[in-house]
């Protein structure tokens, strides 16, 4: 079967298409055909040394596809089984082997493509709002990158649980994206604390979700209210240097928290419902699964080269 393989870490080149071998399912484990693998900033981070791996190394931890090969004692699944997963390895390929425990049954009003879109931004929205800070109507909530992936999926969610929803985008057309999936206010990034103060009347937000990271981490604690929390869930613009924690007190005793979704899957229960939650909004129409671009297998550099240069919008996949 065909994979990628990065031989080294490095910028998007050292992205390759190679032969491998095809897996073979263990002890609870489901070999899956891979339909569609999304492409995640956590992906960049892995091929780019942030996070150590080891290498050779195939990237890919998000896909959907069919059950193919059941491992000894799996009994919840079948072969011929449609399952998604946020918690794979190695789903940059034809073919992967999931853990049973990590895989997420996809229903049948759920196509494949939005399947692979779902796991791993669906299911960070859903931990954002409703454990890392759990929003309630008449919140005020400040959300960067209100185009991407997790920004759009927020924004619905967020209009759905009744929060006010303001967010920034790097382009008109980003901007009319974010607007069409809610969003009461679009700003810019340049100059966005005054922005965001002068539409909360100089009190700030309730909570700020930030997935953009250095560029816009000051920022988001200067629009927080007096206890407001800043939910720093990722790091697209780089990595937030140390903070000093008296800042948190001058700012009003805000509250600082870098949440990652792994510790927000920790048992079969915990996934099951956080998935079928975001799963059955998308099958009933009540959430729109933006998928902003689709690439062959073969062609993952590029997709990574555009995810890293801000070129995309909602979700992007590979296809094999």
């Amino acid at each position: 079967m065909q994979a990628i393989v990065a031989r080294q870490s490095g910028g998007p080149e050292v992205l390759e298409i190679a032969d491998v071998d095809r897996p073979t399912p263990g002890p609870g484990q489901l070999l899956i055909k891979v339909a569609a693998a999304g492409v995640n900033f956590i992906d960049t981070y892995q091929r780019g040394g942030m996070y150590q791996v080891p290498f050779p190394f195939t990237p890919g931890s998000e896909a959907a596809g069919t059950v193919e090969e059941l491992g000894e004692g799996v009994e919840n699944f079948a072969v011929g089984s449609r399952v998604a997963t946020a918690e794979g390895t190695k789903c940059y390929a034809g073919y992967a082997v999931l853990d049973a425990a990590k895989a997420l049954p996809v229903p049948d009003g759920v196509d494949d493509l939005t399947a692979a879109a779902l796991p791993l931004q669906g299911m960070t929205a859903h931990y954002l709002i409703n454990s890392s800070f759990k929003v309630e109507p008449g919140h005020t909530v400040l959300t960067h990158a209100g185009a991407g992936g997790v920004g759009l999926l927020l924004i619905q969610l967020l209009k759905e649980r009744g929060a006010r929803v303001i967010t920034t985008v790097s382009s008109e057309a980003k901007g009319e994206l974010a607007r069409d999936a809610g969003a009461d206010h679009v700003l810019r990034y340049e100059g966005f604390p005054h922005h965001v103060r002068e539409l909360t009347n100089g009190k700030g937000v309730d909570v700020v979700y930030d997935g953009v990271g250095r560029n816009t981490f000051d920022g988001s604690l200067s629009c927080l209210r007096t206890r407001g929390m800043l939910v720093l869930f990722g790091a697209a613009s780089g990595a937030v240097p140390p903070v000093d924690p008296q800042r948190l007190n001058a700012g009003g005793s805000l509250t600082l928290t870098r949440p990652s979704l792994a510790h927000f899957l920790l048992n079969e229960q915990e996934r099951r419902w956080r998935s079928a939650e975001i799963f059955a909004a998308a099958e009933k129409g009540h959430l729109n699964v933006r998928i902003g671009a689709t690439y062959p297998l073969a062609e993952a550099r590029r997709s990574h080269e555009d995810l890293e240069g801000r070129r995309t919008t909602g979700k992007v996949l590979l296809v094999p």
